[in-house]
Protein backbone atom coordinates (compact mmCIF):
# COMPACT_ATOMS: atom_id res chain seq x y z
CA UNK A 1 0.00 0.00 0.00
CA UNK A 2 0.99 3.16 -1.24
CA UNK A 3 2.17 5.85 1.82
CA UNK A 4 1.98 8.80 -0.89
CA UNK A 5 -1.11 10.62 -1.55
CA UNK A 6 -1.93 12.96 -3.49
CA UNK A 7 -5.13 16.30 -2.95
CA UNK A 8 -7.30 14.22 -5.33
CA UNK A 9 -7.12 11.32 -3.69
CA UNK A 10 -7.17 13.35 0.30
CA UNK A 11 -10.07 15.09 -0.80
CA UNK A 12 -12.40 12.24 -1.72
CA UNK A 13 -14.73 11.12 0.83
CA UNK A 14 -13.81 7.15 -0.31
CA UNK A 15 -10.78 7.18 1.56
CA UNK A 16 -10.95 6.38 4.71
CA UNK A 17 -8.64 8.75 6.65
CA UNK A 18 -7.95 9.74 10.61
CA UNK A 19 -9.71 13.03 11.33
CA UNK A 20 -6.17 14.67 11.83
CA UNK A 21 -4.79 13.74 8.59
CA UNK A 22 -7.62 15.03 6.36
CA UNK A 23 -7.67 17.95 8.62
CA UNK A 24 -3.69 19.06 8.59
CA UNK A 25 -4.43 18.79 4.62
CA UNK A 26 -7.42 20.95 4.63
CA UNK A 27 -5.59 23.32 5.99
CA UNK A 28 -2.32 23.09 4.07
CA UNK A 29 -4.93 23.62 1.17
CA UNK A 30 -6.41 26.64 2.61
CA UNK A 31 -3.07 27.80 2.80
CA UNK A 32 -1.84 27.25 -0.38
CA UNK A 33 -5.03 28.92 -2.45
CA UNK A 34 -5.53 31.43 -0.36
CA UNK A 35 -6.28 34.50 -2.92
CA UNK A 36 -6.04 37.32 -0.08
CA UNK A 37 -2.91 36.16 1.72
CA UNK A 38 -0.84 34.93 -1.01
CA UNK A 39 1.74 32.38 -0.32
CA UNK A 40 4.89 33.45 -0.88
CA UNK A 41 6.42 31.08 -2.96
CA UNK A 42 5.05 30.95 -6.31
CA UNK A 43 6.19 27.65 -7.46
CA UNK A 44 4.68 26.15 -3.95
CA UNK A 45 1.36 27.01 -5.32
CA UNK A 46 1.34 26.11 -8.78
CA UNK A 47 2.81 22.73 -8.02
CA UNK A 48 -0.61 22.86 -5.71
CA UNK A 49 -2.84 23.73 -8.07
CA UNK A 50 -1.15 21.50 -11.16
CA UNK A 51 -1.47 18.43 -8.30
CA UNK A 52 2.45 17.58 -8.32
CA UNK A 53 2.19 17.67 -4.33
CA UNK A 54 2.37 14.60 -2.65
CA UNK A 55 1.96 13.92 0.79
CA UNK A 56 2.89 12.09 3.80
CA UNK A 57 1.98 11.31 7.37
CA UNK A 58 3.45 10.90 10.42
CA UNK A 59 2.61 9.79 14.07
CA UNK A 60 3.95 12.94 16.38
CA UNK A 61 7.85 13.25 15.51
CA UNK A 62 8.88 12.24 19.08
CA UNK A 63 7.38 8.83 18.96
CA UNK A 64 10.66 6.39 18.69
CA UNK A 65 8.95 5.06 15.04
CA UNK A 66 8.83 8.48 13.43
CA UNK A 67 11.89 8.53 11.79
CA UNK A 68 11.46 5.12 10.41
CA UNK A 69 7.93 6.24 8.71
CA UNK A 70 9.56 9.42 7.40
CA UNK A 71 11.97 7.37 5.81
CA UNK A 72 9.61 4.70 4.45
CA UNK A 73 7.92 7.79 2.71
CA UNK A 74 10.96 9.53 1.28
CA UNK A 75 12.17 5.97 -0.16
CA UNK A 76 8.95 5.75 -1.49
CA UNK A 77 8.87 9.24 -3.30
CA UNK A 78 11.97 9.25 -4.23
CA UNK A 79 11.77 6.22 -6.53
CA UNK A 80 9.08 7.55 -8.07
CA UNK A 81 8.86 11.45 -7.99
CA UNK A 82 9.90 12.21 -11.45
CA UNK A 83 6.41 10.99 -12.60
CA UNK A 84 4.02 13.51 -9.88
CA UNK A 85 5.01 16.43 -12.35
CA UNK A 86 8.26 19.05 -12.79
CA UNK A 87 7.27 20.82 -9.99
CA UNK A 88 6.95 18.35 -7.23
CA UNK A 89 7.35 18.19 -3.89
CA UNK A 90 6.67 16.03 -0.81
CA UNK A 91 4.88 17.38 1.85
CA UNK A 92 4.71 15.94 5.52
CA UNK A 93 2.67 16.15 8.18
CA UNK A 94 3.12 14.95 11.59
CA UNK A 95 0.19 14.37 14.39
CA UNK A 96 0.12 16.59 17.11
CA UNK A 97 2.02 16.21 20.40
CA UNK A 98 0.29 17.25 24.06
CA UNK A 99 3.62 19.15 24.09
CA UNK A 100 3.78 22.94 23.46
CA UNK A 101 7.15 23.98 22.19
CA UNK A 102 8.75 27.43 21.32
CA UNK A 103 10.51 27.92 17.86
CA UNK A 104 13.94 26.58 19.21
CA UNK A 105 12.35 23.37 20.94
CA UNK A 106 11.01 22.32 17.38
CA UNK A 107 14.55 23.45 15.50
CA UNK A 108 15.70 20.52 18.01
CA UNK A 109 12.88 18.49 17.00
CA UNK A 110 13.58 19.01 13.50
CA UNK A 111 17.36 18.46 13.53
CA UNK A 112 17.12 15.19 15.16
CA UNK A 113 14.59 13.82 13.28
CA UNK A 114 16.57 14.61 9.81
CA UNK A 115 19.47 13.01 11.03
CA UNK A 116 17.98 10.05 12.79
CA UNK A 117 16.31 9.32 9.06
CA UNK A 118 19.59 9.80 7.37
CA UNK A 119 21.17 7.14 9.93
CA UNK A 120 18.35 4.44 7.78
CA UNK A 121 19.59 5.85 4.82
CA UNK A 122 20.91 2.36 3.28
CA UNK A 123 22.63 3.97 0.32
CA UNK A 124 26.47 6.03 0.90
CA UNK A 125 26.60 10.08 0.72
CA UNK A 126 26.20 10.95 -3.11
CA UNK A 127 30.04 11.41 -4.35
CA UNK A 128 28.72 14.83 -5.52
CA UNK A 129 27.54 16.55 -2.86
CA UNK A 130 29.97 17.50 0.28
CA UNK A 131 29.52 16.02 3.78
CA UNK A 132 29.96 19.00 5.55
CA UNK A 133 26.92 21.18 5.96
CA UNK A 134 29.52 24.34 6.22
CA UNK A 135 30.47 23.74 2.86
CA UNK A 136 28.04 25.87 0.33
CA UNK A 137 26.98 23.37 -1.84
CA UNK A 138 25.90 20.76 0.74
CA UNK A 139 22.49 20.06 1.13
CA UNK A 140 20.36 16.67 2.58
CA UNK A 141 20.06 13.57 0.87
CA UNK A 142 18.41 10.42 1.20
CA UNK A 143 18.30 7.40 -0.91
CA UNK A 144 20.82 8.67 -3.20
CA UNK A 145 18.60 11.78 -3.60
CA UNK A 146 19.23 15.56 -2.92
CA UNK A 147 16.39 17.71 -1.32
CA UNK A 148 15.91 21.16 -0.58
CA UNK A 149 13.97 21.07 2.98
CA UNK A 150 11.61 23.47 4.31
CA UNK A 151 10.05 23.44 7.84
CA UNK A 152 6.83 24.54 9.39
CA UNK A 153 5.60 25.09 13.27
CA UNK A 154 2.98 26.05 14.80
CA UNK A 155 5.43 27.86 17.18
CA UNK A 156 6.28 30.87 14.94
CA UNK A 157 4.33 33.94 14.22
CA UNK A 158 6.47 36.58 13.07
CA UNK A 159 7.21 34.38 10.39
CA UNK A 160 3.79 33.27 9.07
CA UNK A 161 5.23 31.88 5.54
CA UNK A 162 7.26 29.30 8.44
CA UNK A 163 3.79 28.63 10.44
CA UNK A 164 1.51 25.49 10.08
CA UNK A 165 -0.93 24.58 12.88
CA UNK A 166 1.00 20.74 12.31
CA UNK A 167 4.52 20.32 12.18
CA UNK A 168 5.70 19.59 8.74
CA UNK A 169 8.24 19.18 6.35
CA UNK A 170 8.20 19.99 2.75
CA UNK A 171 11.17 18.41 0.74
CA UNK A 172 11.74 19.35 -2.95
CA UNK A 173 14.33 17.36 -5.20
CA UNK A 174 17.51 19.32 -6.56
CA UNK A 175 16.03 17.90 -10.02
CA UNK A 176 12.78 20.42 -9.54
CA UNK A 177 15.12 23.05 -8.82
CA UNK A 178 17.54 22.66 -11.49
CA UNK A 179 14.54 22.52 -13.84
CA UNK A 180 13.19 25.93 -12.68
CA UNK A 181 16.76 27.30 -12.74
CA UNK A 182 17.23 26.01 -16.22
CA UNK A 183 14.86 29.01 -16.88
CA UNK A 184 16.81 32.01 -16.32
CA UNK A 185 14.52 34.67 -17.48
CA UNK A 186 11.77 32.90 -16.06
CA UNK A 187 13.38 32.62 -12.65
CA UNK A 188 14.28 36.34 -12.69
CA UNK A 189 11.27 37.29 -12.86
CA UNK A 190 9.79 35.43 -10.32
CA UNK A 191 12.22 36.24 -7.96
CA UNK A 192 11.32 39.87 -6.70
CA UNK A 193 7.56 38.47 -6.90
CA UNK A 194 8.03 36.03 -3.99
CA UNK A 195 9.62 38.96 -2.03
CA UNK A 196 7.08 41.31 -2.48
CA UNK A 197 5.06 38.27 -1.09
CA UNK A 198 6.75 37.66 1.46
CA UNK A 199 6.91 41.21 2.53
CA UNK A 200 3.04 41.13 3.07
CA UNK A 201 2.78 37.85 4.61
CA UNK A 202 5.39 37.68 7.23
CA UNK A 203 5.69 41.06 10.04
CA UNK A 204 9.24 40.72 9.50
CA UNK A 205 11.57 41.14 6.91
CA UNK A 206 13.06 38.31 5.07
CA UNK A 207 15.47 36.54 6.77
CA UNK A 208 18.74 37.01 6.02
CA UNK A 209 19.96 33.26 5.17
CA UNK A 210 17.61 32.91 2.05
CA UNK A 211 20.47 33.11 -0.80
CA UNK A 212 20.53 31.03 -3.44
CA UNK A 213 21.62 27.38 -3.78
CA UNK A 214 25.79 27.64 -4.43
CA UNK A 215 26.04 31.31 -4.07
CA UNK A 216 29.30 32.60 -2.28
CA UNK A 217 27.96 32.78 1.79
CA UNK A 218 25.18 30.88 1.08
CA UNK A 219 24.71 27.76 3.66
CA UNK A 220 21.31 26.08 2.71
CA UNK A 221 20.85 24.00 6.27
CA UNK A 222 20.79 27.81 7.73
CA UNK A 223 17.31 27.86 5.30
CA UNK A 224 15.57 24.61 6.20
CA UNK A 225 14.74 25.84 9.51
CA UNK A 226 13.91 29.51 9.79
CA UNK A 227 13.89 31.25 13.35
CA UNK A 228 11.32 33.68 13.96
CA UNK A 229 13.80 35.64 14.34
CA UNK A 230 17.22 36.76 12.02
CA UNK A 231 19.11 34.22 14.37
CA UNK A 232 20.77 31.59 12.78
CA UNK A 233 22.53 28.29 14.32
CA UNK A 234 26.64 28.92 14.64
CA UNK A 235 26.84 25.46 13.30
CA UNK A 236 25.12 23.24 11.63
CA UNK A 237 23.30 20.46 14.24
CA UNK A 238 22.76 18.11 11.35
CA UNK A 239 26.36 17.08 11.96
CA UNK A 240 26.36 17.38 15.63
CA UNK A 241 23.24 14.92 16.07
CA UNK A 242 23.81 12.41 13.24
CA UNK A 243 27.87 12.01 14.84
CA UNK A 244 25.82 11.89 18.32
CA UNK A 245 23.36 9.11 16.26
CA UNK A 246 26.18 7.25 15.27
CA UNK A 247 28.05 6.88 18.86
CA UNK A 248 25.24 5.39 19.73
CA UNK A 249 24.90 2.17 17.62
Amino acid sequence: MSLLFSSSELESEELPLEAWKRDAHQLFSSKMSDREARFPCIPATQAFALGHLRFGFVPNSENETAEYHLSRILTEYGESSRSFGEYSSLVIFFEKENEIRDVLGYEKVFWNLLSKTRGLDNKPWPSDIPEDPEHPMWEFCYNDERYFVYCGTPAHRSRQSRNFPYFMLALTPRWVLDLWNAQPQRAAAISPRIRTRLAAYDTVPAHPELKQYGAEGNLEYKQYFLRDDDTAPSKCPFLHSLREQNAKQ
